[in-house]
């Protein structure tokens, strides 16, 4: 399979409305609404895969890899349709996380079937549908190459242990970026968006599950284990900077244009997206503080009486080669759930590509690593009270 000489220009998460979750969302998984609730053995539908071969395949814009030449064929997934005789709809509709809950849960909580055999939300919204008893577990036997490939970091987050009902599609670090130039020194830690030569020059991530590990981590807070006292004191200290002035705004990812016009110094930023911001300005960096930051990732999931499981699991795992691995990820450039793909991409011909294997934000190093955590995620009794809160402070 030959690797791309170039990457793609946009970022999928440049489409991202983070919204920090709704009341909808809150009361379906909260205080002891168990209608919503689905238990296992009401969560499989016979499956037709072995006479029907296609199945629907529901992710974000502009998330796999494309053809340079014509943007609508997708090579990896051709060459998967070709080697299985398994026919994909793929559909581009998952522009926001509460936006798709809102589209599929009235189906998954009346036992009816979406129409989608497979999914990609993120891990914090995920984690309401494993809660839920919305997906189903997947059979490893059928996925050997998730077993042996899945990053070790990425294995078992609190919401799922083991990975029983997802698979990371790709992930990502929320961080800190910077403009060195116009700053004129480096950022190295979170309280360093606090200082007074940063005024009315910062931004925070609106979203409240986007961006509330990463201010944790600045105050050593080990955020796999995070209190609600712990998320208190940080939305006292967001408060305070807000009130000094010091906060610019609040975004989604419209943080990019406002940090490539300088009109923002720093900023909350996802991995992925500064490594396509770096291609037009080698002066904006990305940093993961000497505190930490956050893991996270997007998942494939298999929800409830979806006909085509088998066929799911199979393209799933066909994802997890190596060097479909690497191609993917020389297209979106976020972190790639499988290591192995490194080796792939340094063993490209295109230097450009190669060069990309030696990128620590698509492939971190050891070094990178040990301050990574992946947060737990906000249960449904915290959701709708830390909500209110958060987005009063952030304007939504």
């Amino acid at each position: 399979m030959a690797l791309p000489s170039m990457n793609s220009p946009f970022s999928r998460r440049n489409l991202l409305r983070a919204l920090g979750g709704g009341v909808l969302v809150g009361g379906l998984a909260g205080c002891g609404v168990r209608p919503a609730y689905v238990s296992p053995g009401d969560r499989a539908a016979t499956d037709v895969s072995a006479t029907d071969k296609r199945l629907t395949w529901a992710n974000w814009p502009l998330y796999i890899d494309t053809d340079d030449e014509d943007e609508t064929r997708r090579p990896t997934l051709e060459v998967f349709e070709k080697r299985t005789g398994i026919s994909v709809e793929y559909v581009e509709e998952i522009n926001d996380n509460d936006e798709f809950f809102g589209k599929v849960s009235p189906a998954l909580m009346n036992h009816q079937r979406t129409g989608r055999d497979l999914i990609v939300i993120s891990d914090w919204m995920c984690a309401r549908f494993v809660r839920l008893g919305w997906v189903q577990e997947m059979d490893r036997a059928r996925q050997p190459n998730v077993t042996k490939y899945l990053d070790p970091q990425l294995r078992s987050p609190a919401f799922d242990p083991g990975r029983a009902y997802t698979v990371p599609w790709q992930s990502g670090i929320t961080g800190i970026a910077y403009n060195h130039r116009r700053l004129g020194r480096e950022i190295r830690h979170v309280s360093d968006l606090w200082a007074s030569d940063l005024k009315g020059r910062v931004t925070l991530l609106s979203g409240l599950d986007e961006a509330f590990a990463l201010l944790m981590q600045g105050n050593g807070v080990d955020i796999t284990k995070w209190t609600a006292d712990d998320f208190h004191t940080i939305c006292d200290q967001v408060e305070k900077q807000v009130r000094g002035g010091q906060i610019r705004r609040f975004t989604g990812n419209d943080y990019i244009k406002d940090l490539s016009s300088g009109d923002v110094l720093a900023c909350q930023a996802y991995s992925g997206d500064v490594i396509q911001l770096q291609a037009d300005d080698p002066d904006i960096r990305f940093v993961v503080p000497e505190e930490g930051a956050e893991l996270w990732s997007e998942s494939l999931m298999i929800p409830n009486l979806a006909r085509h499981k088998a066929n799911a699991e199979r393209l799933i795992d066909y994802y997890y080669e190596p060097e479909v691995a690497a191609e993917l990820a020389a297209w979106v450039n976020y972190v790639c759930p499988v290591p192995a793909a490194q080796d792939v991409l340094a063993s490209a011909k295109d230097e450009e590509t190669a060069a990309l294997a030696e990128d620590p934000l698509i492939f971190p190093d050891k070094a990178m690593r040990g301050r990574l955590a992946i947060a737990r995620d906000i249960t449904a009794g915290e959701r709708v009270g830390f909500a209110k809160r958060w987005n009063v402070i952030a304007g939504l």
